[in-house]
């Protein structure tokens, strides 16, 4: 997506904001140039803090799932027999909203970083496993028994067959995981802990009617989420070039 395309539609929405708040006129809709100010002012006062523990968060989150989700979606994408024996695990837990384990993450993990990575980590994994795990084992099997005819063994086959083929996937997958992961964040955050975004929402801003920090604090969050889309879309175009290669 070009950057001018990104600043015009930023714009329309800054202008429909503002429009909107100019024709409400209402305490809990501040205009953008009012939340802006709060935006910078907050930035010095612990709001770039939380934005920081957030990001760590949700990055330690997609690393964890990245390096446990891709192996063993491609081990179940590989061998039918794994497939099998784990297929009735995953179909009864994947379609379960993962957010309802957070009572039991927390009396497991106590309220610190743990549980809140882990949680994020929980919804991000299935995903990600089940996506490469279907990719994997799509497959053309031509396409294997012709590079095992020139002598490639099953570690030949994983790096030039298997991972190739489902890091596109993987990666599409985690772009749309993104949007869920910052939910999941949110709601994580907004109790018993003492940072983060959710935290700077809910309790900093929402809880005292600091209206326009608190617009600040779901910028901040929005801000995230954008850049962490940005660098999954930058990890596609270096991980799988040939993508974008127009014919």
């Amino acid at each position: 997506m070009q950057r001018r395309d990104l600043a015009l539609a930023a714009a329309g929405l800054l202008i429909a904001w503002e429009i909107v708040a100019l024709i409400v006129h209402v305490d809990v809709l501040p205009d953008p140039i009012a939340v802006g100010v709060a935006f910078v002012h907050a930035l010095p006062n612990g709001l770039a803090w939380h934005f920081l523990v957030s990001a760590w968060r949700v990055v330690a989150s997609v690393v964890l799932a990245v390096a446990t989700g891709v192996p063993a979606g491609l081990a179940l994408g590989q061998s039918p027999r794994l497939n099998r024996l784990f297929s009735p695990i995953i179909y009864i837990l994947y379609p379960i909203p993962k957010i309802v384990f957070l009572p039991i993450i927390l009396l497991f993990l106590g309220i610190a970083e743990r549980s809140k990575i882990f949680i994020i980590f929980l919804v991000l994994f299935f995903q990600i496993l089940v996506v490469v795990r279907d990719e994997a084992s799509a497959l053309r099997p031509e396409l294997i028994y012709s590079v095992r005819s020139l002598g490639a063994g099953r570690r030949a086959l994983f790096r030039f067959v298997y991972l190739p083929a489902t890091v596109p996937a993987a990666l599409t997958a985690l772009r749309i995981s993104v949007g869920t992961a910052i939910a999941v964040l949110f709601f994580a955050e907004s109790f018993a802990t003492t940072s983060g975004l959710g935290y700077y929402i809910i309790v900093e801003s929402w809880g005292r009617l600091a209206y326009p920090e608190m617009y600040a604090g779901v910028a901040a969050m929005s801000l995230l989420g954008l850049m962490l889309y940005f660098v999954v879309d930058r990890l596609q175009r270096w991980l799988a070039p040939w993508m974008f290669i127009r014919g």
